[in-house]
């Protein structure tokens, strides 16, 4: 039912004094607090849909005469019946009533006055909806989103109409990556850090279009495939000049240093590898051209030392020297720890005060820059006596990940001047970004719904969704009215 103005301000009132009448006879009834918290909320929530109906019932239908002539000087005829639309909002449904104007009944509407004076979103859900619904979903399964909107505003919402709104939501963050503001530059560090990695997405088996198979997976076929999702991020941080001691004590410690200094506006971004138009996007090239886009604002005049911190992977570093060239390349110090306790472990047992021994004397000597010096140290145990093939062709693939990273790791020099060596920024960013949501207990996805996700994350983890809502928005608006949104102009023709 639409209810004009007059009906909905006389329902308002009615709830306004039932509210009145609710709160007195908690207070003779002495409920307790929590209990008259929720059915306050309870009820306000319909006073606000009876308000909310009241300020659309102002507005009118829209009614600009026959004719039509909008400020695009386009002539339309008002089609003979109102149209009704549905709109959902954070105080449940309700249906609006409008003049359409076209160029006949059944054919596409043109142009309608009162959806530009309302500012009406292109879908039946509210903007405010769609934004509390979206916060829940990038933290939490989509069906718990929906339960947590039920239990709250007690609106209904399918697992279905979530994903499909986290799509199109996610649409304008693909095509407009940059949302923050340049950081004002008193608030940079001294060095420009980009650092990538790698994480894999669980993902959906596509259908099967041929005869089925039995349900019992074969001999090292996995129960689902992942496809990598390349996370990178860029931020400044200032100098912080330190010794192969001092290292060594944080990692015996596991504990941070106090003085450390801390990253200024990190921003992190994800891209996975799709297919656009016919032609296929590498992911990992489109995400290093995202932070050099990144890098290039933040730093436009490339005055500051950049330093790129990535793992082993030679498509990383690859990638690096076609977008990042200008950078001074690390290799992470923490892949190079884990190669050492593998080389421990093919002499001495794990959890071993022998293997910690081993680890720790060649951890000094990469750290003072002595890296022939650990590989040829390496290749003499490789070559001990009746060492086991498995033990020696492990002790090989850490030596060949030394000798084709050693131009990567000057830890000597890296320490001495100042730079960041380990990319815990990159992995945090893996694991807040990626696995902290597309990884959660027996989630598989699409590659459009897991970017979309990606987008949106990204956006909320860099503390931009506000500016992000505001200007996807604004962006709508424009498109689907024009500059009539908020103020339709219209002149009658004839």
């Amino acid at each position: 039912m639409i209810m004009s103005q007059e009906q909905a301000f006389g329902k308002a009132h009615q709830q306004l004094l039932d509210l009145f009448t609710f709160i007195q006879q908690a207070h003779d009834n002495h409920d307790r607090i929590d209990r008259v918290e929720r059915g306050l909320f309870a009820h306000l929530l319909q006073l606000g849909h009876s308000l909310l109906t009241a300020f659309v019932a102002a507005a009118g239908d829209g009614d600009g005469g026959e004719q039509v002539v909008t400020p695009a000087g386009s002539t339309y005829q008002r089609l003979p019946v109102p149209h009704t639309r549905p709109y959902r909002s954070i105080f449940g449904a309700l249906p609006i009533s409008r003049v359409v104007y076209g160029t006949r009944e059944g054919q596409k509407i043109e142009f309608v006055p009162l959806d530009a004076l309302l500012g009406l979103p292109a879908g039946e859900f509210s903007y405010v909806l769609e934004d509390w619904a979206q916060r829940f979903c990038i933290k939490g399964a989509f069906a718990e989103a929906g339960g947590s909107l039920l239990d709250m505003l007690g609106l209904q919402h399918s697992v279905r109409s979530l994903e499909h709104m986290n799509r199109v939501v996610a649409e304008f963050a693909a095509t407009s990556p940059d949302h923050q503001a340049t950081p004002p530059p008193d608030e940079e560090g001294e060095l420009v850090v980009l650092t990538a990695d790698g994480k894999g997405v669980p993902m959906r088996r596509p259908k099967r279009t041929g005869p089925r198979k039995a349900p019992r997976r074969s001999k090292g076929e996995k129960a689902n495939k992942k496809q990598m999702a390349y996370v990178g991020a860029v931020y400044t941080i200032d100098r912080f000049v330190r010794t192969p001691e001092q290292i060594l004590d944080e990692l015996q410690r596991r504990q941070r240093q106090a003085q450390r200094p801390k990253p200024c506006h990190k921003h992190v971004w994800a891209e996975m590898t799709c297919v656009v138009e016919g032609e296929t996007c590498n992911g990992r090239v489109t995400l290093f051209d995202q932070l050099a886009q990144e890098w290039a604002r933040r730093d436009p005049r490339q005055s500051k030392v950049a330093i790129c911190l990535l793992d082993g992977e030679r498509a990383l570093w690859e990638a690096r020297e076609l977008f990042w060239p200008e950078t001074i390349g690390i290799l992470d110090l923490f892949h190079v720890l884990e190669r050492l306790w593998t080389a421990a472990h093919c002499f001495h047992p794990e959890g071993s005060e022998e293997a910690a021994a081993f680890v720790n004397k060649r951890l000094r000597l990469l750290l003072e820059g002595k890296v022939d010096a650990v590989i040829a140290d390496l290749r003499r145990l490789q070559a001990t006596p009746r060492l086991p093939t498995r033990k020696r062709e492990s002790l090989g693939k850490v030596i060949g990940y030394y000798t084709n990273n050693r131009e990567q790791m000057k830890y000597d020099e890296y320490l001495a001047a100042g730079y960041p060596i380990g990319s815990g920024v990159a992995e945090g960013a893996c694991r807040h970004l990626v696995k902290d949501r597309l990884e959660q207990t027996g989630m598989r996805w699409t590659l459009e719904g897991a970017q979309a996700m990606l987008y949106l994350r990204a956006t909320y983890l860099n503390g931009d969704w506000e500016t992000f809502y505001e200007r996807r928005i604004t962006s709508e608006q424009r498109q689907l009215h024009g500059e009539q949104a908020g103020a339709p102009q219209l002149s009658m023709a004839g």
